[in-house]
């Protein structure tokens, strides 16, 4: 099986989204240097989380290549993995949502939003698909035992 949109494409594509939302709706603008700093966080959260996602598959000697899930030879069920079934996608949500509190306009929380129903519907159900299939009961127990986001 191989997927049609990269996930790091969706991510880029819904910054922009983010971004020209921002922009177009300065209604919607407010101040909070607080949550500014909140951005930062869950940026800088995010980028350790998929650092850490992308290790769990290195040390289990798997494909990290979203895009071609038929590749994977084993089911990563460590580290991140034992809380959610997409820590990476989490992590990339993370990112969007900390980067439309850095914009300071309502508009931008289009972007993960956005992110989440896109990765969803294009990445994570097609995925999951292919590793029910090559992986059978062992991924039908962890699908049922952790949560797809959180």
């Amino acid at each position: 099986m191989k997927l049609k949109i990269p996930p790091l494409a969706q991510l880029l594509v819904c910054v922009l989204v983010g971004y020209v939302a921002g922009e177009s709706v300065p209604q919607l603008v407010y101040h909070s240097s607080s949550l500014r700093v909140v951005g930062w966080v869950l940026i800088a959260c995010g980028g350790v989380c998929l650092a850490t996602s992308v290790v769990a598959f290195i040390r289990a000697k798997t494909t990290v290549n979203p895009m071609s899930p038929s590749e994977a030879n084993r089911l990563v069920k460590t580290g991140l993995y034992r809380y959610s079934r997409n820590p990476m996608y989490l992590a990339m949500a993370a990112v969007l949502v900390g980067f439309s509190l850095l914009l300071q306009n309502v508009a931008a929380f289009t972007a993960p939003l956005l992110f989440v129903l896109a990765i969803t519907y294009l990445q994570i159900i097609p995925e999951e698909q292919e590793l029910a299939r090559r992986f059978g009961k062992d991924f039908e127990t962890y699908r049922k035992s952790t949560a797809r986001w959180i």
